[in-house]
Protein backbone atom coordinates (compact mmCIF):
# COMPACT_ATOMS: atom_id res chain seq x y z
CA UNK A 1 0.00 0.00 0.00
CA UNK A 2 1.26 3.27 -1.32
CA UNK A 3 0.52 6.10 1.05
CA UNK A 4 1.37 9.87 0.96
CA UNK A 5 0.47 13.63 2.19
CA UNK A 6 0.75 14.60 -1.18
CA UNK A 7 -2.69 14.72 -4.05
CA UNK A 8 -0.55 12.08 -6.20
CA UNK A 9 1.75 9.66 -6.36
CA UNK A 10 4.77 11.01 -8.62
CA UNK A 11 4.98 8.28 -11.99
CA UNK A 12 1.50 7.19 -11.21
CA UNK A 13 -1.67 7.84 -12.94
CA UNK A 14 -4.77 7.61 -10.45
CA UNK A 15 -7.47 5.65 -12.37
CA UNK A 16 -10.87 6.08 -9.69
CA UNK A 17 -11.37 7.35 -6.16
CA UNK A 18 -12.71 4.90 -4.10
CA UNK A 19 -14.08 6.39 -0.46
CA UNK A 20 -12.29 7.94 2.24
CA UNK A 21 -9.73 5.00 4.19
CA UNK A 22 -10.32 6.28 7.96
CA UNK A 23 -8.78 4.22 11.21
CA UNK A 24 -8.93 5.58 14.94
CA UNK A 25 -7.94 5.00 18.24
CA UNK A 26 -8.87 6.09 21.60
CA UNK A 27 -5.53 5.58 24.18
CA UNK A 28 -6.12 6.81 27.90
CA UNK A 29 -2.92 7.59 30.61
CA UNK A 30 -2.17 5.24 32.84
CA UNK A 31 -1.84 5.64 36.37
CA UNK A 32 2.15 4.23 36.34
CA UNK A 33 2.81 6.59 33.39
CA UNK A 34 1.35 9.53 35.20
CA UNK A 35 3.40 8.98 38.23
CA UNK A 36 6.52 9.05 36.24
CA UNK A 37 5.15 12.00 33.90
CA UNK A 38 4.28 13.78 36.95
CA UNK A 39 7.99 13.16 38.21
CA UNK A 40 9.24 14.69 34.78
CA UNK A 41 7.05 17.52 34.93
CA UNK A 42 8.73 18.81 38.31
CA UNK A 43 12.31 18.12 36.51
CA UNK A 44 11.29 19.12 32.78
CA UNK A 45 12.34 17.81 29.47
CA UNK A 46 10.68 15.00 27.20
CA UNK A 47 7.89 13.27 28.96
CA UNK A 48 8.94 9.85 26.88
CA UNK A 49 5.98 8.06 28.50
CA UNK A 50 3.24 10.02 26.62
CA UNK A 51 5.53 10.23 23.79
CA UNK A 52 5.56 6.66 23.21
CA UNK A 53 1.70 6.10 23.75
CA UNK A 54 1.36 8.84 21.13
CA UNK A 55 3.45 6.98 19.01
CA UNK A 56 1.49 3.82 19.27
CA UNK A 57 -1.59 5.38 18.86
CA UNK A 58 -0.63 7.29 15.46
CA UNK A 59 0.74 3.44 14.18
CA UNK A 60 -2.53 1.95 15.04
CA UNK A 61 -4.79 4.48 13.80
CA UNK A 62 -2.70 4.01 10.47
CA UNK A 63 -2.43 0.80 10.31
CA UNK A 64 -6.27 0.29 10.39
CA UNK A 65 -6.54 3.07 7.81
CA UNK A 66 -4.59 1.03 5.53
CA UNK A 67 -6.63 -1.86 6.50
CA UNK A 68 -9.78 -0.08 5.38
CA UNK A 69 -7.98 1.02 2.42
CA UNK A 70 -7.34 -2.51 1.30
CA UNK A 71 -11.15 -3.77 2.45
CA UNK A 72 -11.94 -1.03 -0.65
CA UNK A 73 -10.07 -2.66 -3.00
CA UNK A 74 -7.58 0.81 -3.27
CA UNK A 75 -3.92 0.89 -4.66
CA UNK A 76 -2.75 3.84 -2.58
CA UNK A 77 -4.13 6.41 -0.01
CA UNK A 78 -3.27 10.01 -0.87
CA UNK A 79 -3.46 13.68 1.25
CA UNK A 80 -3.04 11.20 4.49
CA UNK A 81 -3.30 13.19 7.95
CA UNK A 82 -4.15 12.79 11.46
CA UNK A 83 -6.65 14.34 14.01
CA UNK A 84 -6.44 14.39 17.56
CA UNK A 85 -9.55 14.78 19.93
CA UNK A 86 -10.06 14.67 23.45
CA UNK A 87 -12.74 12.17 24.18
CA UNK A 88 -12.74 12.76 27.91
CA UNK A 89 -10.49 13.92 30.44
CA UNK A 90 -7.10 11.55 30.19
CA UNK A 91 -8.68 9.89 27.04
CA UNK A 92 -7.77 11.01 23.57
CA UNK A 93 -9.05 10.55 19.97
CA UNK A 94 -6.17 9.38 17.18
CA UNK A 95 -7.69 9.65 13.86
CA UNK A 96 -5.81 8.35 10.39
CA UNK A 97 -7.63 9.62 7.08
CA UNK A 98 -7.34 9.91 3.64
CA UNK A 99 -8.69 9.20 0.06
CA UNK A 100 -8.50 5.50 -1.43
CA UNK A 101 -7.59 5.41 -4.75
CA UNK A 102 -6.90 3.02 -7.85
CA UNK A 103 -3.61 3.33 -9.54
CA UNK A 104 -2.63 2.72 -13.29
Amino acid sequence: MILSTTDNIPGREILEILDIARGSTVRARNVGRDIFAGLKNLIGGEITEYTQLMSDAREQALDRMVADAEDLGADAVINVRFMTAMVMQGASEILAYGTAVKLK
